[in-house]
């Protein structure tokens, strides 16, 4: 929903960086979606922002915020294999973040997580409102992601301070640990702008209005504006392209991070006798076909009945136009 304040009257327009906490966007909105192979310049620059209706003082048009030619700054921490929950989640993530680094207007900062053995108390079965100390214990792996929080509010304080060109700095967590990094800043910088921007989706069950996650009133005490959620269509329409070259080599969107990676590599295991390579594939999955009702066969196969359709006309192009013998894999 547009946001309304009337703080300060600025002529010139907020030049804005972004900073973002990709632990709380991935698990507020990216886990369990198709989007995470995300255009983070183009979900700000032609969503977030533009939606946003700041006015600068009393009847004052709504400011105009442009992005800093160093855009975005992005927190996040390379995965451990011991610890992924898929196969390639390691390579998966390695790949996005090459893709983020090849853009000059996006900077990558890595933490790391820590795996550790922790005793823990365990919540008693037949009484779960136990105190934990009445409570036994038991060993459990502990996994915590390390320095990105602290690499986040560093570098947000440090920018507000360094960086007398910047007008507006816009944080996108829901983490209460940045909070004193905010307030600090509105002491030392009242002029700045603050923006907040909360990762989470509307709530599917609960209908538009209501969110995944309610806004953490600590960090949103300081800000001048606060977008409460990011919209599902707001990520679908900003995806990277599936190639995106890099300065060494290119950076290639995971099959897995597709709707249906298991429909999508039925489709391509089928066509290899046309479509022998992955490049050869997409380039032809990815192009409107009049055979599929000017569909493109990439986004058809995102469910089961768009999956039949592309794979009935990769069958029949194989039965009419290969020799007879030719065996499908």
């Amino acid at each position: 929903m547009p946001v309304f304040s009337c703080l300060e009257v600025r002529k010139v327009p907020l030049r804005t960086r972004i900073y973002i906490d990709g632990f709380n966007l991935y698990y507020g909105c990216l886990r369990k979606t198709s989007y995470k192979w995300l255009d983070l310049r183009t979900l700000f620059e032609k969503h977030i922002l533009p939606s946003i209706l700041y006015c600068p003082g009393p009847g004052a048009e709504p400011a105009k915020m442009e992005l800093d030619s160093c855009a975005i700054r992005y927190f996040t921490a390379p995965i451990l294999g011991r610890a992924a929950k898929a196969e390639d989640s390691v390579a998966s993530q390695a790949q996005y973040h090459a893709a983020l680094a090849s853009f000059e207007a996006i900077s990558v900062t890595k933490g790391y997580y820590s795996l550790t053995k922790s005793s823990q108390h365990l919540v008693d079965g037949d009484d779960p409102d136990k105190d934990p100390s009445e409570c036994g214990k038991v060993t459990v792996w502990k996994l915590e992601e390390k320095q990105s929080d602290v690499n986040l509010a560093l570098s947000l304080y440090d920018d507000a301070i360094s960086c007398p060109e910047l007008g507006q700095l816009v944080v996108v967590t829901n983490d209460t640990d940045i909070a004193p990094a905010l307030a600090l800043i509105k002491r030392k910088k009242p002029d700045l702008v603050i923006g907040l921007v909360i990762p989470t989706r509307p709530d599917k069950n609960k209908g538009d209005l209501a969110m995944e996650r309610e806004v953490n009133a600590d960090l949103s005490r300081y800000a001048n504006w606060t977008r409460s959620h990011i919209k599902s269509q707001e990520l679908a329409t900003s995806q990277l392209p599936r190639v995106v070259q890099g300065r060494r080599k290119a950076a290639i969107k995971p099959i897995s991070w597709y709707g249906r990676p298991d429909l999508l590599q039925a489709a391509m295991t089928t066509a290899l006798p046309i479509k022998p390579r992955p490049g050869d594939f997409f380039q032809w999955a990815e192009k409107a076909n009049d055979y599929m009702g000017g569909l493109r066969p990439i986004d058809l196969l995102e469910d089961e009945a768009g999956a039949e359709v592309v794979m009935a006309y990769i069958t029949g192009y194989i039965r009419d136009h290969l020799p007879a013998d030719t065996a499908l894999p």
